[in-house]
């Protein structure tokens, strides 16, 4: 099994290219599924979880023609065979349960295993079933799995209890193959929303308000393939610019719309970094120890839980205490620990973690517990004094495109062992 290897204690400067967004990516591909001739992508990531879709994807039939190197794939879903997603593929991606508005709309049927559990805490998806019921499916749980039908969808009213993205996405699929408007309220806001909408959008789907609270889709009997480039992703290049910020540097990601980033760059300024924002790159220069600063995790556009532990990585050598509270999953504390052996002062507190900046970390042996813990702890080794050890990094690999590499280019003394 991999691991990452960092010596600490340089200063990363330079500039990297963010790859396309794995959150992004996951639901546009999907999205395939809807259409009735070949749909090309562009700027597609190359992930662990971007070749289990192709592989949910080709079980349903459809042919998938992908080259990852070149972050290109092509989904013709023009014949599909299968209705069913088993555990063994979902179990390993949460965001396969976004499959069954595409499948009932296609198909007018879809049985989709539950997702199982998840490392950072329930992900409930109660709300992407309710909608499917109010678009008109029959749904029934049985033996683990979704067993969802219906004669034609129809376009209803919508009104989210939370702003969840999944079934905020699943919902927007399932509409625009239904009959009739659907008006979906108190829909998640995030640019990968948006990004999702302007994929369907280019299928022929007709909607508007993506971005906002409410979407309005009116269905259509079919879609046609698109050609489509998905986003650069946002949470990559906020961990770039954390390890320039907790290594004193100055580093630049290209590749993205800064808005989309707003809520981290305004922490980031509040934390002492000069933040420099063009049209579609961003410059984090930092003025030494960052200073000691709160957040809140929030739905967009506030501070993405997918930041969190990255930036508390930061706050962990800032100067000055700082008080890091998650809303959003209950169970996302589990780097503390981790970032604990490396010589660490955070103390968790309910929802609330109080971080006691240290200007002196020492490199130990770690174990990556999810995705973006896998992060923190690379940022804690590239701050710490000596070597640091990242087992576990199968978890890196699902969210971040060669990270040991870009990193390599900003002058990081890293490298992944076997």
């Amino acid at each position: 099994m991999d691991k990452i290897k960092i010596i600490g204690g340089r200063k990363l400067t330079g500039s990297v290219q963010i790859s396309g967004a794995k959150n992004a990516a996951l639901p546009v591909l999907i999205a395939g599924l809807l259409a009735e001739t070949p749909s090309r992508f562009s700027c597609v990531p190359n992930l662990q979880d971007i070749r289990t879709t192709f592989k949910l994807l080709t079980q349903f039939g459809a042919k998938c023609q992908e080259n990852l190197a070149q972050n290109t794939a092509t989904i013709d879903a023009s014949h599909l065979t299968s209705h069913e997603a088993p555990y063994d593929l979902v179990r390993t991606m949460r965001a396969s349960v976004v499959v069954l508005g595409p499948l009932l709309a296609r198909f007018g049927k879809a049985k989709v295993s539950l997702p199982g559990g998840c490392a950072i805490g329930a992900r409930p998806i109660n709300y992407h079933l309710t909608g499917l019921e109010k678009l008109g499916a029959h749904i029934e749980l049985e033996n683990g799995y979704v067993i969802a039908s219906c004669k034609k969808l129809k376009g209803n009213r919508v009104n989210f209890e939370f702003p969840s993205v999944g079934a905020t996405e699943n919902i927007m699929m399932a509409a625009a193959l239904a009959d009739g408007e659907s008006l979906l309220e108190n829909c998640a806001k995030e640019p990968e929303i948006i990004d999702l909408a302007r994929a369907l959008r280019a299928m022929g789907a007709e909607l508007e308000g993506e971005g906002t609270e409410t979407i309005r889709i009116q269905g259509k009997s079919s879609l046609k393939g698109c050609d489509f480039a998905i986003m650069g992703d946002r949470i990559e290049a906020g961990t770039f610019l954390a390890a320039g910020f907790i290594t004193g540097g100055e580093v630049t990601v290209r590749g993205l719309d800064p808005l989309y980033l707003e809520a981290v760059l305004v922490k980031f300024e509040e934390a002492g970094a000069i933040i420099t924002r063009g049209d579609d790159f961003i410059t984090l220069k930092s003025q030494g120890r960052p200073k000691g600063t709160d957040i809140t995790t929030l739905p967009f556009p506030g501070f993405p839980t997918d930041m969190q532990a990255q930036f508390m990585a930061v706050m962990a050598v800032a100067d000055g205490v700082s008080m890091i509270t998650e809303t959003i999953f209950e169970n996302r504390f589990m780097h503390v620990p981790e970032l604990a052996r490396l010589g660490t002062d955070i103390t968790i507190k309910g929802k609330s973690a109080i971080v006691k900046g240290k200007d002196k970390l020492v490199g130990a042996p770690l174990m990556a517990t999810d995705l973006r813990a896998s992060a923190s702890l690379i940022l804690g080794g590239l701050y710490a004094d000596g070597e640091t050890i990242v087992d576990r990094i199968y978890h890196l690999d699902r969210g971040y495109e060669k990270m040991e590499k870009k990193l390599q280019q900003l002058g990081a003394q890293i490298e992944r062992i076997s």
